[in-house]
């Protein structure tokens, strides 16, 4: 078969979401080849980048003509013109133009299926495989980047709206926990053969170097040990959470940790920064905003512990990235996280900053459990790669053949 895939060209300061992509389509261009099927990349960059243009896989620039980007232009910004007057005749007539021009394109190329490397769909009026990170504004809607339309956090009518649309008509849909799978079948009355459960893989990071490590901790001042938390600004990450556990540790147990905070200001950072003041704690916490991806593994190898407190999941990257950069994790237990997570972490409730608290210490007193934690995160971060997630696609795509050949 024809396969379209689809990127989404994030930027590096939305998170793991970069990482994740990235990594997955590197994995993609090398087994390619391999495959019985012909892959062709859509890439929406004007320019491709040289990476792409180097591997085997056919490359298509959307917006490659004059013409093509003046019209990508007028439509983004028609568009937004239309959303803020919230006119939807017109909002849908853009987007029908939109899903035109692309269902032409792959009619062209002669592609039998499409796929999408994060959550989203090129197209609903061709065959395509997608992919569910999270249905949080059904589970959690009382967050406000799940739900109100005021702020630019994000729309629960919108995002209802995208999902339902979507998942409905999907061929495939993948998700990285049965747990997601539960909720993808409670909430939008999917058969769960149509399901299919992929773990999120552990990310790749460059070798350790000594000196490299510490020229980053020198370059942002940083204590010999801390706590770590990479996460942008957004309310469901908990920051409050972790600040409370930090206060408790230093009142009622006499330990003063560190904490490092690394991640781009979604709307939340000044009541984090508020808190900080409040809870008399400006000389332990340290903000880095968005560091790169050289930076951030030496901040993961030299943290005493990853503190993932974020209320959302069931899938979350940052503590597979710790794992593999030989960090011990603390993590919430948000549902979904035992299955993602296994012995290889402490699991707390994320809304008892004591539960928090008493983990901390846990792991201070017990240098024989927090080397246990690094071991067992190295074994499972070897065990699943970015290499076995592609197969396990291709094994999707494997499985659709047969259904696609009955027609052109």
């Amino acid at each position: 078969m024809k396969v379209g895939l689809f990127i989404s060209n994030q930027l590096p300061d939305v998170g793991g979401g970069y990482t994740f992509e990235n990594q997955l389509l590197e994995s993609i261009l090398n087994l390619a080849p391999k495959s019985r099927h012909t892959f062709v990349l859509y890439i929406s960059n004007q320019k491709i980048p040289d990476y792409i243009l180097s591997s085997p896989v056919q490359s298509v620039s959307l917006h490659s003509s004059f013409k093509q980007r003046m019209q990508s232009k007028i439509f983004l910004i028609t568009k937004a013109i239309f959303h803020k007057l919230r006119h939807p005749r017109c909002k849908f007539q853009i987007e029908e133009w939109y899903e035109k021009y692309i269902l032409n394109l792959l009619k062209l190329n002669q592609i039998d299926v499409t796929l999408s490397l994060v959550p989203g769909c090129p197209t609903v009026n061709y065959p395509y495989i997608t992919t569910v990170w999270d249905l949080q504004h059904r589970l959690q809607p009382y967050f406000p980047e799940v739900s109100i339309s005021e702020q630019e956090w994000g729309q629960w009518d919108w995002r209802e709206n995208f999902h339902s649309k979507i998942l409905r008509r999907a061929t495939f849909i993948i998700t990285g926990t049965e747990v997601g799978k539960a909720e993808i079948e409670k909430f939008y009355q999917i058969p769960s053969e149509r399901i299919k459960v992929i773990p999120f893989f552990t990310p790749k990071f460059p070798s350790e170097g000594s000196l490299i490590d510490q020229e980053i901790l020198k370059k942002y001042n940083l204590p010999s040990q801390y706590l770590f938390y990479p996460a942008q600004f957004w309310p469901h990450k908990n920051h409050i959470g972790l600040l409370l556990a930090i206060k408790l540790l230093k009142e009622k147990y006499n330990l003063e940790f560190s904490l490092v905070f690394v991640g781009s200001d979604k709307g939340n950072q000044s009541h984090v920064k508020e808190m900080v003041q409040e809870l008399d704690l400006s000389q332990q916490v340290h903000f880095l905003g968005f560091v790169s991806q050289e930076d951030i593994a030496p901040l993961y190898r030299h943290a005493f512990a990853l503190t993932f407190m974020s209320f959302f999941g069931p899938d979350n990257l940052p503590p597979l990235e710790a794992m593999a950069l030989g960090c011990p994790v603390i993590a919430s237990n948000v549902s979904g996280a035992k299955e993602q997570l296994g012995d290889a972490a402490l699991l707390v409730n994320p809304k008892q900053p004591e539960e928090i608290a008493e983990a901390i210490k846990y792991l201070s007193e017990d240098s024989i459990l927090r080397q246990s934690l690094i071991e067992r995160g190295w074994e499972k971060a070897y065990k699943w790669t970015p290499k076995d997630y592609v197969q396990e696609i291709f094994s999707v795509i494997d499985d659709f053949e047969a259904i696609r050949h009955c027609w052109k």
